[in-house]
């Protein structure tokens, strides 16, 4: 009891050096998620006392100089690291808080949790890393300009043909116009109709025939007449 008391008067009087912790297991994991316990806690304290090793490169910093308080069922606590010096002094705010965000990614892998799902309510959230293109950005630029100049290139082609087309569309409609105003028309290779060609061989042949029998018929007649004589 006397060091609950002890940790919560000490998170007041220097209230500006605490940070809270929120930490939201269930929403993170689903039905993955685990119980936080005193074995969470020790990690979490082995963590900070990590970050703030790493930050300083000092191996001062121990366990023990990360002290939880005011813990909730919902998980959310109050932290502060003191100096290793002097366990009752507490580190500068703005150190813990360069030491937090500089290993932010470590402690969120530990607890398997986001920024969003572990949150320092007073340590902004940190951006990741931009992501380099694998391919040059100069590589991308160029090919979209390539492929905008062929497909320029292509459409012009394409419209090129269409427009020849349709211009010789247009002389052949105006050329066959001309025509048959003007009244001419190629009446083309001439036929013989074959009917009138038979007519005209048995007219010939009917009349020869006629001729030749009235001159059988008078010379029959003459003959008649001189034995008559």
């Amino acid at each position: 009891m006397k060091e609950t008391s002890a940790l919560n008067s000490l998170s007041l009087i220097n209230a500006q050096n605490a940070f809270k912790v929120r930490i939201s297991i269930k929403t993170a994991l689903g039905d993955n998620a685990y119980a936080w316990d005193a074995s969470e806690e020790y990690l979490f304290k082995a963590m900070v006392a990590f970050a703030m090793r790493r930050y300083s490169d000092k191996e001062t910093t121990q366990i023990s100089n990360v002290l939880l308080c005011n813990m909730t069922e919902r998980v959310s606590f109050w932290f502060v690291v003191t100096d290793s010096a002097k366990n009752v002094t507490t580190v500068p705010g703005s150190e813990v808080e360069a030491a937090i965000r500089m290993n932010r990614n470590r402690i969120n892998s530990a607890f398997l949790l986001t920024d969003n799902t572990l949150q320092f309510l007073k340590i902004s959230s940190t951006l990741s890393p931009p992501i380099e293109p694998t391919v040059p950005v100069w590589l991308i630029v160029f090919s979209v300009v390539l492929c905008l100049v062929v497909a320029g290139i292509l459409f012009l082609v394409v419209s090129g043909i269409r427009q020849r087309k349709k211009s010789r569309c247009k002389v052949k409609r105006a050329g066959k116009n001309s025509k048959v105003r003007t009244g001419y028309a190629d009446p083309g290779p001439q036929e013989t109709n074959p009917t009138f060609i038979d007519c005209v061989f048995l007219f010939g042949f009917s009349h020869s025939s006629l001729n030749l029998s009235h001159g059988v018929r008078r010379d029959q007649g003459i003959e008649q007449w001189k034995q008559h004589m």
